[in-house]
């Protein structure tokens, strides 16, 4: 008899040098100011952190054009070619002047007269920015009607604006580029404050793919459902070139597992507020959502579909079939098993819900004797969740990856074995660049990286 579930808790992830919709009431207990129905929009503040942390962009309060365009060129991560461009106010040897050119190839500013140094203004900031979203050809097709019912809603007058630009700023409200709570800074015509340039590039990073990426809120009426949806449609990963190297490694025992996973899925949450929570147990992540939600805590949540891969012995009996893991026999004879498996990536509203996450799991789902009552299902011995950042009562320990395209293969391991694993990886193949980087993970997991499978 197959003995599936005990191999998953424990084998799954690593060894010594291993891989790694309840009521509305109950929802607005969360956060008792926004409603269960409707998901936060995100706020200037959240933005911001966004582009300080990880991108290293701090506007200035009062930004020139010069901040603006720059800021902008930096989050898109978009870089000037060699091609010439010459602006009349603006010398090859200015700060802003990169950034500008890049911005004027992409077609982003089409003015030869950038005036990098005028302070920036909230019309000036709409109309870059929805160049910048790729929504100026939607902008255009605005007739004057369409345009005098947005404006309706802005309590704007268009005969104060060129045509053009009330296309722009019309579009700009009706696509939610430009939120409401900014529309004053249009009707008096004022310079763009900071938290409206924060938000336009936060706004532009949404809409070309470039921002956070999650599934709901943990409070959402219908979290269940968008994950169980993400989770069904979710299939084995794989990636022959990946699987070339960390396969043969497996097979000749250099590690002893290891998890693939594809980086169009990865949250892109901010490092300070996130932590990720992974496991194979579907109805686990159900009740784990469940959980939090009983304990007030809301966060973002992002589903990643990740795949684990370890050896199974032939001892073991007849692997089986299932839609949950596929094998491959190795020449001598044991299996390779590539397991479905998911993480859960979490951003939390505070720092002080990302600590007290840790203290949830260890009480409702840690398991630490056999048949223990009061755990949620499917609890391991030792449960998996890391953060990018230090965390009271965490253990740092390394990742050590290997990428190919947008898959990954990742294997966890103690600090101090890390370079084993990488040795391993380059025995198979010299010319495979391993990246390594600690990180933080909980006491359990960590004891399991030290042998102590419970």
């Amino acid at each position: 008899m197959k003995k599936k579930p005990i191999i998953l808790a424990k084998l799954l992830l690593v060894g010594a040098l291993g891989a790694v919709t309840v009521s509305a009431s109950v929802a607005q207990a969360a956060d008792p100011s926004r409603s269960a129905a409707v998901a936060p929009a995100e706020t200037s503040n959240e933005y911001g952190l966004f582009l300080k942390e990880k991108l290293g962009i701090d506007l200035p309060e009062e930004p020139k054009k010069g901040d603006f365009l720059a800021a902008l060129a930096d989050a898109l991560r978009i870089e000037p070619t060699a091609e010439p461009v010459a602006f009349k106010d603006l010398p090859a040897s200015s700060p802003y002047f990169d950034d500008a050119k890049a911005l004027f190839q992409h077609g982003i500013i089409t003015t030869e007269n950038v005036q990098a140094s005028v302070r920036l203004t909230a019309e000036n900031a709409v109309q870059i920015a929805v160049k910048a979203a790729g929504l100026q050809e939607l902008a255009d097709t605005y007739p004057a009607a369409k345009v005098e019912q947005a404006f309706a809603k802005l309590k704007l007058n268009p005969v104060r604006f060129t045509p053009r630009s009330a296309q722009v700023i019309a579009a700009a409200a009706d696509t939610g580029l430009l939120p409401a709570e900014y529309y004053g800074e249009l009707r008096g015509k004022l310079a763009a404050s900071e938290p409206l340039s924060v938000v336009l590039i936060g706004k532009v990073l949404s809409l070309k793919g470039l921002y956070k990426h999650y599934v709901g809120y943990v409070s959402d009426p219908d979290i269940y459902n968008k994950l169980t949806d993400a989770y069904t449609a979710s299939d084995i990963i794989r990636s022959d070139s990946l699987q070339k190297v960390v396969d043969a490694a497996l097979e000749q025992n250099l590690v002893t597992g290891y998890n693939l996973k594809d980086a169009r899925y990865d949250a892109n949450f901010v490092e300070s507020l996130s932590l990720v929570y992974g496991h194979s147990d579907w109805k686990h992540a159900l009740q784990l959502i469940g959980l939090l939600r009983s304990e007030g805590i809301d966060a973002k949540v992002q589903f990643e579909p990740k795949t684990s891969a370890f050896v199974y012995l032939k001892d073991w009996g007849d692997p089986g079939t299932s839609d949950l893991f596929e094998v491959r026999q190795i020449a001598n004879g044991n299996y390779i098993e590539y397991a479905k498996e998911y993480d859960l990536a979490f951003e939390f509203r505070n720092a002080a819900d990302k600590e007290r996450f840790n203290q949830i799991i260890l009480a409702y789902a840690k398991k630490n004797s056999e048949d223990q009552p009061g755990l949620i299902a499917g609890s391991w011995w030792q449960p998996l969740y890391y953060s990018l950042t230090e965390l009271p009562d965490y253990k740092q320990i390394t990742n050590n990856k290997i990428t190919a395209g947008h898959y990954y293969a990742q294997s966890f391991s103690l600090k101090e074995q890390s370079q084993a694993v990488i040795d391993g990886f380059k025995k198979v193949d010299p010319k495979v660049e391993v990246e390594h980087y600690d990180f933080w993970t909980d006491v359990p997991f960590f004891n399991y990286l030290n042998g102590d499978s419970k």
